[in-house]
């Protein structure tokens, strides 16, 4: 029986998850929509929305995913007062009513299997795993100096290098410490460097993990991007070239000297772990250690923050949250499959 298992997209910020995420929608069985916005958003709602259970806190719930403009719908290209009318029909959960927004994106596309795209999903695989319980994750690494060199240019990063060094740092502990505890066959990882340099050995075994067969196509994520990627998202505009590993190792000309220290003097271990050769820069000064430690830990704090609030929520809830679509999802509510036809 083929895999309907939802995909998640993860990694740092500018790790290169939009060229992963073309290449994956370029599988004729794979849609992965632009990044929606309305995943964690509508999770932390949750208790917003009431009962489920009643249809019209199902149809409060698909007219604020619909109408609310922060959450991206409208790049969807989606008819609304339908995906409306199929979560206010379908199973009462929370995970059912997003999960039905990326299945309708994926049937838009001919496609049976669906998922979706943002970097910092890697923050909260453990409510995605809440709200699809089967679902299969790929993180995406690139060298953390590239990440932060890229993410310096970007105009709408309005953080500091000290932030930039932050996140890909949690992406890498992430990657190191939090996926082994990761249900069995749920997690993919997979180097920037390796897949830009010989996209379809890499793609060759990313399917293997979805199980999916190869698909040619996938090595040509160009022919789909004027499809898949928003024309307002300039600074994807490399997406509609050919897939080129030349970005490789650019932050030596695009980083400070005292960022290469900053970013070596923190992340020297890391990047040392994942195959990536330090430059042998000083060690960053002290007062630059000092501003990354402060704002290591304002983040620190804010995941603390989150965390704590998020358990007593989880008292709360009305409704299991896990969505009933997928024969895995259905399996573990313990609910019967259908029976196929004779």
């Amino acid at each position: 029986m083929p895999s309907d298992r939802p995909i998640f997209v993860v990694g740092c910020p500018r790790s290169g998850t939009t060229l992963l995420q073309l290449m994956l929608h370029s599988h004729p069985r794979i849609a992965i929509p632009p990044e929606t916005r309305f995943m964690v958003a509508a999770y932390q709602r949750r208790l917003r929305f009431g009962d489920l259970n009643d249809p019209m806190r199902r149809r409060e719930l698909a007219e604020w995913v619909v109408g609310r403009r922060q959450s991206r719908f409208h790049q969807l290209r989606l008819d609304g007062e339908e995906v409306v009318r199929q979560i206010v029909e379908g199973p009462p959960t929370l995970g059912s009513a997003l999960g039905i927004v990326l299945r309708f994106y994926a049937t838009q596309h001919g496609k049976p299997r669906w998922g979706d795209k943002r970097p910092s999903y890697f923050q909260n695989i453990d409510v995605l795993l809440r709200l699809f319980p089967d679902a299969q994750f790929v993180h995406l690494i690139r060298d953390g100096r590239d990440c932060v060199a890229s993410l310096k240019e970007m105009p709408w990063y309005n953080g500091s290098v000290y932030s930039a060094v932050s996140a890909w740092a949690e992406a890498a502990d992430f990657a190191r410490y939090g996926a082994p505890r990761l249900p069995e066959g749920s997690y993919h990882e997979l180097r920037y460097e390796d897949l830009t340099a010989d996209p379809e050995a890499q793609l060759r075994r990313l399917c293997g993990f979805l199980g999916e067969d190869f698909a040619p196509a996938m090595c040509e994520p160009r022919l789909i991007a004027n499809v898949a990627v928003p024309a307002h998202k300039t600074w994807h505009s490399r997406t509609h070239g050919e897939v080129t590993a030349a970005r490789t190792g650019t932050w030596r000309a695009r980083l400070e000297p005292w960022e290469i220290s900053l970013c070596e003097s923190v992340l020297g271990d890391r990047l040392e772990t994942y195959g990536y050769e330090l430059s042998g820069a000083p060690r960053a000064e002290t007062s630059r250690m000092v501003a990354y430690e402060r704002t290591a830990a304002k983040r620190k704090l804010a995941r603390v923050k989150r965390v704590a609030f998020d358990r007593l929520a989880r008292l709360r809830e009305p409704n299991p949250l896990g969505a009933r679509l997928t024969s895995g999802q259905l399996v573990l509510a313990g609910i019967p499959l259908p029976r196929s036809e004779p």
